[in-house]
């Protein structure tokens, strides 16, 4: 067993004054994560422009959580949704903790897609377990378990996806939550619709049937609202009690199945937006007043000045047709495709961080964080370390830059690693790739052809220019530095049918 000091992370000075109980100095905290939103999906723009499709969509509350808190315009994620709902949890990028894509709710079902060139590597395909020695799972120390074990009261409402139907990891209880609403092992709900109970309709009801939420079977609340209600009820307990809490509002929205919240749908069909794109953005807006009503009650209780929001998206926008409307992989402009893809599209998220008294209303932050530095951040801004962790952290808290916005850290490397076949096509940027980024610099690993593209992400956010013939020392570099990365963490790898030989690192090309 490892065991890993957060003191590195943790202001020692002030250490004194948390204890692993009810404290006044401790924040509360909620993660806001969303499902397949882009970093373009929000009337909130996170580019140096305004946009067409921040024009398209309405999203007033990120708007107000951006003017109260700080904007991450460089905020990264994996291209799928397990992978970053892992690396949350853990603080461990995908590479090393090895779960490379999307988790079946059926216990050892591999979801790779059956290909002619290579056979599936060995990645976890039963997802994230808390305890040891579960077949195809990582085992680590979630960062909830840890704020429980401080005196935390710990809520999880919504999607979970951490780990397949029978294994430890599925199970919020299991990852540190007092409180579960509706996460289990599923990824996607079958109906976001009270009319058809959530997916719970006898003889039809399938694993993506949303559990719980029995009281609003046959009404007219959208799933969206449905959560909400039942995260703010699981908060009065906390708040009447004094205690600090964590609420991970993980939200199924903007998953497909696309379905219309009829509240926001007919907004976006007299705007001239066809119907499936009409779905979409209504979910979008219907997730957007969650978190305002969110914010709301935390106000109404007297309890937004101590409290923390973090909000997020698990990967990049969908950019699949259909379901998405319009030509395939645009629906993420300027930013090339979409979830998936290893390209800004599908990585790329909205992020927002509201800490009242830290972070300056209004800011904004360029560093490149990604979505595994949640673990040593939560863990940093509640004051509590531990001597229980038993993975290798890889990510950083992002606080330095929630005090200091101008911060900016060129030498940070950081990999996106998808050795698997996520669908039955290959897309741009989507399957049997690899990624790493350094300063301004990415590139991007084909392991099909064995071929390397450079970008320049400052001058070429639309990744439109690859200028690997005309910087062969830094391809050279990232290759190295990628291939480095890989081999230490024993990285899965596709297995060539050819030869039976794992698929070569891109520094040994």
């Amino acid at each position: 067993m490892k065991f890993i000091n957060f003191s590195f992370i943790l202001l020692i000075s002030t250490i004194s004054n948390f204890t692993f109980g009810q404290s006044k100095k401790q924040p509360n905290i909620i993660v806001f994560l969303v499902d397949d939103m882009g970093w373009q999906d929000s009337s909130e723009p996170f580019w140096t422009e305004v946009t067409p499709l921040n024009r398209k969509y309405h999203t007033p509350h990120m708007e107000r959580l951006a003017k109260e808190g700080t904007k991450f315009t460089n905020a990264y994620a994996n291209p799928v949704c397990t992978p970053s709902r892992v690396s949350m949890l853990s603080g461990m990028t995908a590479a090393h903790h090895g779960v490379t894509n999307w988790t079946s709710p059926a216990f050892n079902n591999n979801t790779d897609a059956p290909d002619d060139q290579f056979r599936a590597a060995n990645w976890n395909y039963n997802g994230m377990s808390p305890i040891p020695n579960i077949a195809h799972t990582f085992h680590a120390t979630p960062f909830p378990k840890i704020l429980k074990d401080a005196g935390y009261f710990t809520i999880h409402a919504g999607k979970a996806h951490w780990g397949s139907a029978g294994t430890p990891g599925a199970n919020p209880y299991n990852m540190g939550f007092i409180v579960n609403i509706s996460g289990h092992a599923a990824g996607h709900p079958q109906s976001y619709l009270a009319q058809e109970n959530y997916g719970n309709l006898p003889g039809k009801a399938s694993w993506q049937a949303v559990p719980d939420l029995e009281e609003y079977y046959g009404r007219d609340t959208f799933l969206t609202e449905a959560l909400t209600l039942e995260a703010i009820k699981a908060l009065e307990q906390p708040i009447r009690d004094g205690k600090p809490f964590y609420l991970n509002m993980a939200h199924y929205a903007v998953h497909v199945p696309l379905q219309a919240d009829r509240r926001f749908y007919q907004r976006y069909i007299d705007a001239g937006l066809e119907e499936s794109e009409a779905m979409y953005a209504s979910l979008l807006e219907g997730m957007d007043k969650s978190l305002g009503d969110l914010m709301d009650f935390l106000k109404e209780k007297q309890v937004d000045k101590n409290t923390v929001i973090i909000f997020m998206s698990d990967n990049g926008g969908l950019s699949l047709s259909p379901p998405r409307g319009a030509r395939p992989h645009t629906q993420n402009l300027p930013l090339k495709a979409g979830k998936g893809s290893v390209y800004e599209g599908g990585i790329r998220e909205p992020m927002l961080v509201k800490w009242p008294g830290v972070a300056k209303p209004g800011s904004v932050v360029n560093q490149y964080v990604m979505i595994e530095d949640f673990f040593p951040t939560i863990l940093d801004m509640a004051g509590v370390s531990s001597t229980e962790i038993v993975q290798n952290i890889d990510g950083k808290s992002f606080v330095p830059y929630l005090k200091n916005p101008k911060l900016i850290d060129s030498t940070r490397v950081l990999v996106w690693h998808s050795p698997n076949k996520w669908t039955t096509n290959d897309g741009p940027g989507i399957n049997y790739k690899s990624a790493v980024r350094k300063g301004d610099w990415k590139l991007i690993y084909h392991m099909r052809n064995a071929g390397l593209e450079l970008y320049n992400l400052k001058n070429d956010i639309q990744e439109a220019h690859n200028l690997a013939g005309q910087y062969p020392a830094k391809v050279k570099e990232l290759a190295y530095l990628l291939g480095e990365k890989l081999r230490n963490w024993n990285a899965p790898m596709p297995i060539i049918k050819e030869n039976g030989q794992p698929v070569a690192m891109p520094d040994s090309l």
